[in-house]
């Protein structure tokens, strides 16, 4: 019941209150109880403690690329070479999204991408929808490129006994099958929305960022090689949360209390808070179940088992909380492959319903700002397009990934 509230509250935020006034209290509860013994959530919360380091910092990164004009320059970019074409800005769009998510995370292309593709299509007089509805499908499903493209991602890394590069040279093949399956679906799905084509004039780009593109660059080499050197993805993007964060203070582009606010401190708490309910809920209720019916092979079918599994909890219980309960049931030392395909599950599972991931309803929320209203319908219709289809594709390609690696 206390995740059920807990969620609730995240998913709705009245007036726009943060998700940690009920999460934290709801944790407090949880350890009076006796739900969780003390020692082991004191644990938990010091396993997560990189990970929530590192979700501050890629989001102060996400802020500050955009405050230097990276998006907006990117949007610039991207009205220049699709010509008019709705089909070839659907292409671009899908590039810019996978890219965003894949280095900056989910939430840049949610919060900063989205507004971008919103704007630029509506200044070519061209139909919004597709390439906005993109915005939110490939933030979910084109996150499982990188171990921190995805705060599931990050979760899950640790368990997963791999290195950077060997979860990176894993997830690829599943990530293009994955990105080609919406892509291919998309270009049916919104055919009539792509109709046709603009004869406005696209808007001049205006310079690149060079210093900022440079420092994410570097920033992405040093996802890569810090391991190498016993160097954590945190660490990395602290330093270059802390670079541009430096430069926007000298030339007073931000203040101190905003950079404070958008690393989100209590997100972090959110998601602390969480962690401890989540383990109430997975010793006394779900645990035992989900042991039973996650596989510890790496068969095909298993596979597919572990990444239908993970997607329907994700629907059911959003795929933040699924990722911390099904990696608690797998316990110390699951199979790779199995671990992989949970995160499958619980990122390409959530295009499904809006109730799928946190990001999704962020969509929502900006696109409301920008004054529209997506149908739940037309969603829902999209999702069950998509998502059986890539689910099935990513996992084939991870399976074929294993036997090659």
């Amino acid at each position: 019941m206390l995740l059920v509230v807990v969620l609730a509250f995240a998913m709705i935020r009245p007036r726009g209150l943060p998700e940690a006034l009920v999460a934290v209290p709801a944790a407090g509860v949880v350890l009076l109880l006796g739900l969780v013994p003390p020692r082991l959530a004191g644990d938990r919360v010091l396993a997560l403690l990189p990970t929530i380091g590192f979700l501050a910092a890629i989001l102060l990164l996400s802020f500050l690329a955009g405050a230097e004009g990276v998006f907006g320059w990117l949007g610039d970019r991207v009205a220049l070479a699709c010509r008019g074409r709705p089909r070839r800005l659907l292409v671009l769009t899908f590039a810019a999204a996978a890219g965003t998510t894949a280095v900056l995370s989910l939430d840049a292309t949610v919060v900063l991408l989205t507004p971008v593709v919103f704007a630029t299509a509506t200044r070519l007089r061209l139909r919004a929808k597709p390439h906005v509805y993109a915005c939110t499908h490939l933030a979910n499903s084109a996150s499982t490129l990188l171990p921190v493209s995805n705060l599931t991602n990050l979760l899950a890394f640790s368990a997963s006994g791999l290195t950077f590069a060997g979860f990176t040279a894993l997830m690829a093949l599943p990530w293009l099958v994955t990105i080609a399956v919406e892509l291919a679906v998309f270009l049916r799905f919104f055919a009539t929305d792509l109709a046709g084509r603009s004869d406005v004039p696209p808007p001049a780009p205006g310079p690149a960022p060079v210093f900022a593109l440079t420092v994410l660059g570097l920033t992405l080499a040093g996802f890569a090689a810090g391991p190498l050197v016993g160097v954590e993805p945190a660490v990395v993007a602290a330093v270059a949360a802390l670079v541009l964060a430096v430069r926007a203070l000298v030339r007073r582009t931000a203040r101190p209390w905003r950079l404070v606010t958008e690393a989100n401190p209590l997100l972090c708490l959110f998601v602390l808070g969480l962690a401890i309910v989540v383990e109430a809920v997975s010793e006394h209720l779900l645990g035992g179940v989900l042991r039973a019916m996650l596989p510890d092979g790496e068969g095909l079918g298993e596979l597919l088992l572990a990444a239908l599994v993970a997607a329907v909890l994700a629907n059911l219980v959003n795929n933040l909380p699924a990722t911390l309960i099904l990696v608690s049931a797998l316990g110390p030392h699951p199979a790779a492959g199995v671990l992989l395909a949970v995160l499958l599950g619980v990122n390409i599972g959530p295009n499904a319903t809006y109730l799928g991931s946190l990001a999704t309803l962020l969509w929502r929320r900006v696109l409301a700002g920008a004054g529209v209203t997506p149908t739940l319908r037309e969603f829902l219709r999209l999702g069950a397009w998509t998502v059986p289809v890539s689910l099935a594709g990513s996992v084939l390609a991870l399976w074929c990934g294993l036997a090659l690696f």
